[in-house]
């Protein structure tokens, strides 16, 4: 009787897999022919295509030499050096030689494809299949086996089922075969599984060191996790071969990442020399004349893109990912839909258009153009990662709307602060919107995710991503909620204003913009909105400053991209501001404006900046003078040296206290003192070194700065007052201190400093609104101070945050709602009496409130 393991299997695969699936370990590769193409393959590995050219044409011209590798080495070498008409002849003089070739067929089809022959090409793919079929006995080796999962894939084959039950076979055929190794990572990597990808090429690169077309694959695994590292792999791939055109493109497209421009149009030249007709090379050409606002150059590229191959999509699908990976969507969407008139199924296409369409909010045909490809392709990451976030989004998620803003968020957190988030966001159109002079297109589309795994996927189509709070896209917002910020002290509303910023500025730029700029101004506008919020002077960024690691402006886009530490890419925002702040400083916010008008009519950043401010070799000479500046006035009178790490090491007691007396002014020594002193519980000690810090450097904070530590010490010395004044000040410089906040709320409680109350408990709400601490708080701030409706509000809110008293909260919610003659008052006090039948305010408030109140 036939299993179901059996039943799958036969249903999918022609019947001489099955004896291959059997006797695969049994068998080897036949022996090398006797011409032995095996150098000019190497060659042709290491980028030595004339030679191997040359080889395969001698070797061809001599019948009995004529085999199945000189052909296809032949063929390779044409195609690379971009001779495709002569690759076209190739092609079909080995067909003639051998039609039954499945490596052939294989290869040719690529060569038809590339001349723009679809209609030869098409039929190839069953022919291969037929092939298999009916004459499997002939194709018992490797590279055929391959050639089949290959052509079964582009007949729409089930991934896991070609790599599972064709490739999983060609592989134990024989272990040390290329081809299957290189074949499961390229399945992997188009279907956006780059950890599997990954794991395949460094299996195969066990095998083949020193083959650039795995190294480059691996590389492509890395690109969305760890581009330094594919940078260092795409590097290794050109040092064995050095015109290993995949690896060039990669490494341009890299660079029109970074925004550097003149180098990527270097490597599209390095390439041309030996491809001139190369496809990808002169889309890339058209995306960066696209960039420098040039259409005619750009029509020209992209005509010689599409030379040979008038209908292929590819180049205009490559256009338009590059376009809107620099956030110009509507251009990009366009670009997708060009490739879809000339290939209807063009996956890529319709990948890429789907994400470029809820980008832009046009949300019902995104969401069913990214179905259409869920559908096609179950293996495909991206695209089941995101439908699974459409269902989930479906099911737990609540639409605010205003008009202005369509806000999504969890049901239950829209219940707590959902009305906070259009009243900020609210606010910040009305002011960024008049201070850049734009009026915001109606309406901003905001999504908000308890899950940083979910926004990883909304916002970049995988789970995992680099640890981003919000990304803005335009008229679209994503962002995390404070439920997926465990362990860490996240102003979310911070994020909401940079990110809505990002919106304006955007606009104002017809998304022209580098995002050193974007990214600049939306941080320093997080310091005009509130001065704690967004990047500070610190003594790291201090140390980095003085210490030459200033990133020039015009590389300054790129320092986002590969950072070495999180903490550079902090510094990287920090700078950029820095770079806006200098700008406005000295030019005026009309300069700044300019040059955003200017980029929006399609003129380079480093025009714009000339002629609105100066030369930019000029704008960066004085911005790092006067950074320079900034950062030796931060606390002039400390000593910042950093002692020896041999001082710090266990044993080094004395000789680091000997260090410390001859730098007794020294930041590093006396934070050290003092946590030493906390740790030791010699409270009265510790503030001798805590404000002797201050003193020099008042402007300091974060969870371990001298006005956290002094707060501390001063709440175990029962010194009240002293505690008031200095978390006030700790307060007022960080956005991100929620127990501190909490504290004075609970001090100016006592003291009935209502507005203290209330200020402080929705700074700590700015944080975390999830925890119910804050909303008592203001619960209580707003009856006493007045505001009833406040106070109400609040008590609502605690109601959702399961409460552990909910009849409290029932009797407080009916008393202020009696007060202020609401008929809800009989409903909430008998919600009271529900949960606790004798609950006595409740029972007296019943009797005071009219029996026909409605219930």
């Amino acid at each position: 009787m036939t299993g179901p393991a059996s039943s799958l299997w036969s249903s999918r695969l022609p019947g001489f897999l099955l004896s291959l699936a059997i006797f695969a370990a049994g068998l080897t590769q036949p022996a090398a022919a006797a011409d032995n193409p095996d150098q000019a393959l190497a060659q042709l590995r290491t980028g030595d295509y004339a030679t191997a050219l040359a080889a395969s044409t001698a070797a061809l011209s001599d019948a009995f030499s004529a085999s199945e590798s000189w052909h296809l080495i032949r063929m390779e070498a044409l195609m690379a050096t971009g001779q495709y008409p002569e690759a076209l002849k190739a092609a079909e003089a080995a067909l003639a030689n051998d039609a039954n070739s499945l490596r052939l067929q294989w290869a040719a089809r690529e060569v038809f494809l590339a001349n723009g022959e679809t209609a030869r090409a098409a039929p190839i793919l069953d022919e291969i299949k037929n092939l298999m079929t009916t004459r499997g006995w002939s194709y018992r080796d490797v590279r055929s086996v391959v050639v089949y999962g290959r052509a079964m894939l582009e007949l729409g084959t089930d991934p896991k089922t070609v790599l599972d039950k064709i490739y999983s076979i060609a592989k134990k055929m024989d272990p040390t075969a290329r081809e299957p190794l290189l074949a499961a990572g390229d399945l992997a990597l188009a279907r956006n599984d780059d950890a599997l990808a990954a794991k395949k090429y460094q299996e195969a690169l066990k095998v083949f060191p020193q083959d650039p077309d795995i190294i480059h694959g691996l590389a492509l695994a890395y690109a969305s996790s760890d581009r330094a590292l594919m940078s260092t792999n795409l590097e290794a791939a050109l040092k064995i071969n050095p015109n290993h055109t995949p690896s060039l493109l990669r490494l341009a497209d890299s660079n029109i990442d970074k925004e550097q421009y003149g180098e990527a149009a270097a490597l599209l030249d390095r390439i041309e020399k030996t491809n001139p007709h190369r496809t990808e090379m002169w889309a890339y050409r058209a995306v960066l004349a696209h960039l420098k606002n040039d259409p005619a150059a750009e029509s020209a590229a992209r005509a010689a893109a599409l030379k040979f191959a008038p209908a292929n999509p590819l180049p205009d699908h490559l256009i338009g990912r590059k376009l809107s990976q620099k956030y110009r969507f509507t251009e990009g969407a366009a670009r997708q839909r060009q490739a879809l008139a000339f290939s209807p199924d063009y996956q890529p296409a319709k990948a890429q258009l789907a994400t470029d369409l809820l980008r832009l909010g046009e949300e019902d045909e995104g969401w069913k153009l990214a179905a259409s490809v869920a559908a096609s392709d179950a293996y495909d990451v991206a695209a089941f990662n995101l439908m699974t976030l459409r269902d989930a989004m479906t099911a737990g998620f609540t639409t605010l709307e205003n008009g202005d803003f369509t806000v999504r968020m969890k049901t239950s957190e829209a219940a707590i602060y959902g009305p906070r988030v259009l009243e900020l966001l609210g606010e910040a159109r009305t002011k960024l919107g008049a201070k850049y002079g734009v009026t915001v297109t109606r309406p901003i589309i905001v999504e908000i995710f308890p899950q940083q795994k979910d926004f990883g996927v909304r916002t970049f189509g995988m789970p995992d991503n680099p640890g981003f709070l919000g990304v803005c896209f335009g008229r679209v917002v994503t962002a995390v909620s404070p439920a997926a910020n465990q362990g860490r002290a996240i102003n979310w509303e911070s994020v909401l204003w940079h990110e809505f910023c990002h919106t304006v500025t955007l606009q104002a730029t017809n998304n022209k913009m580098p995002r050193w700029l974007s990214e600049g101004i939306s941080v320093y506008e997080e310091r005009q909105a509130d001065p704690s919020w967004g990047e500070q002077m610190d003594p790291d960024y201090r140390e980095m400053i003085l210490g030459g690691q200033l990133t020039p402006i015009s590389a300054l886009s790129g320092a986002f991209l590969a950072p070495p530490t999180p903490q550079h890419l902090q510094f990287a925002y920090f700078q950029s501001s820095l770079v806006v702040e200098f700008i406005i400083g000295r030019y005026g916010l009309d300069a700044l404006k300019a040059i955003l008008h200017d980029l929006g009519e399609g003129i380079p950043i480093n025009a714009a900046i000339a002629a609105r401010t100066a030369p930019l070799e000029i704008l960066e000479r004085d911005f790092s003078a006067h950074t320079r500046d900034l950062a030796g006035k931060l606390a002039p009178a400390l000593n910042w040296d950093r002692p020896a790490p041999a001082l710090l090491i266990p044993g080094s007691e004395a000789a680091l206290a000997a260090w410390a007396q001859t730098h007794p002014d020294n930041y590093w020594m006396l934070q050290r003192e003092a946590t030493q002193l906390i740790d030791s519980k010699q409270w009265a000690a510790a503030k001798i070194p805590l404000q002797s810090l201050l003193d020099r450097y008042p402007r300091q904070s974060g969870p371990d700065s001298a006005y956290t530590l002094l707060a501390q010490v001063h709440r175990q010395l029962n010194e009240t007052e002293a505690e008031r004044a200095i978390l006030f000040k700790l307060t007022a410089l960080d956005d991100a201190a929620p127990g501190a906040s909490l504290r004075l709320a609970e001090l100016a409680t006592a003291a009935g400093d209502w507005p203290t109350v209330e200020r402080q408990a929705r700074r700590a709400l700015a944080v975390n609104p999830l925890i119910p601490a804050p909303w008592s708080h203001l619960a209580l701030a707003g009856e006493k101070s007045g505001q009833p409706a406040l106070a109400i509000s609040a008590w609502r809110t605690l109601l959702q945050l399961d409460p552990p008293n909910p009849a409290e909260l029932h009797y407080q919610l009916a008393r202020l709602l009696h007060q202020a003659g609401s008929p809800e008052a009989r409903r909430q006090v008998l919600l009271a009496l529900e949960e606790t039948p004798r609950h006595r305010a409740a029972l007296k408030l019943l009797t005071e409130i009219p029996p026909d109140s409605p219930p």
